[in-house]
């Protein structure tokens, strides 16, 4: 069912994307636990549902409603600048039918439809908190390197294993609005339309 789904949600060319090579581990929400069993030690995790409890816990201490607007009202005047359209993607629990991060990123890329823009320049930030991973997919209208969205994905990767989610996300958003701007020069302003929701999606 999951497989049939992607298959329809996901476009047909989807060889077309500009993807990081791989997941990228953030490390730890509670720095005191993870100093004890060490940085990406998640199996552990899993086999006990502790990744779960902690992926809901994460999602509800550090993005609160206001934390969201927050993200969505700097999306939305960074994207005035360009024709690039950033989606942010946070989730608590990955489904069980997917346990790759990277393919659960392209599942999602196609469930939001951050592929249907006018200029095929649509980016997705992914997140899953369970797994500490985070996923950069880029469509085909964005030229950037995968160097310079692993940039982002690094810096991003320290202030979450630091435990500053807030500032490390607005640092993306600033991060990727920048690559856009590079990539994706306005057009008229009648054509310059918002696509793509600015507010994250919690899934």
């Amino acid at each position: 069912m999951a497989a049939a789904w992607a298959a329809e949600a996901v476009p047909p060319d989807a060889g077309r994307l500009g993807c990081l090579p791989q997941s990228i581990a953030f490390g730890g929400g509670f720095p005191t636990q993870e100093n004890k069993l060490g940085f990406g030690d998640r199996g552990w995790k899993q086999l006990t549902g502790w990744a779960t409890l902690e992926g809901q816990i994460l999602r509800r201490r550090h993005f609160t409603p206001a934390v969201l607007e927050r993200i969505a009202q700097r999306i939305s005047e960074c994207e005035r600048s360009h024709t690039g359209e950033l989606m942010l993607a946070i989730e608590a629990v990955s489904p069980g039918h997917e346990p790759d991060s990277h393919a659960r990123a392209l599942e999602v890329f196609g469930k939001l439809r951050v592929w249907d823009t006018p200029q095929n320049t649509g980016v997705l930030l992914y997140l899953a908190l369970d797994r500490h991973r985070i996923e950069l997919i880029a469509d085909r209208g964005i030229a950037a390197s995968n160097d310079e969205w692993e940039t982002v994905s690094r810096r991003l990767q320290q202030s979450l294993r630091q435990g500053a989610y807030v500032d490390g996300m607005l640092a993306a958003v600033e991060d990727i609005e920048q690559i856009c701007e590079r990539y994706c020069p306005p057009l008229d302003v009648a054509d310059n339309t918002n696509e793509l929701p600015d507010r994250p999606v919690l899934l």
